[in-house]
């Protein structure tokens, strides 16, 4: 994942982070995410976070090797959380995902697909589509 960041242009711990919570992104960028969890709670980390131009977007990875129910819920957790997100100015959720496991799964990946308009898989990143989305290109 971090190579396709890299080669959009963007640099770590400048205008890219890894594993960045919650408060650090508020810290950092000024901008309140507490719609996706508290401090209280487990706090909520981002894959990975990337200053655009006009847009921060936390990324999200994932890869299924396996079937079963931890699928059906990522997906639908994915869509909640996405729905969250349009909330938030300025922000953007993004989620990566792929993997045979997928499969099995396929109509709820599709039902998330249907509502998330950022949801990619290597193939879309080798395409480069994610190059797209956060340089604008």
């Amino acid at each position: 994942m971090e190579k396709y960041i890299i080669a959009a242009g963007f640099v770590k711990n400048i205008n890219y982070f890894k594993e960045m919570k919650l408060t650090e992104i508020k810290n950092r960028f000024g901008l309140d995410l507490s719609v996706f969890g508290d401090e209280e709670r487990a706090e909520k980390k981002f894959d990975f976070v990337v200053r655009a131009d006009k847009m921060i977007y936390g990324i999200e990875t994932n890869f299924y090797t396996g079937h079963g129910s931890k699928l059906n819920e990522t997906a639908r957790s994915y869509k909640m959380l996405y729905q969250e997100a349009q909330r938030i100015d300025g922000f953007k959720l993004v989620w990566i995902t792929d993997g045979i496991g997928w499969t099995s799964a396929k109509d709820n990946l599709r039902e998330t697909f249907n509502v998330m308009e950022t949801v990619y898989n290597i193939n879309d990143l080798e395409k480069g589509l994610l190059t797209s989305l956060l340089t604008g290109n």
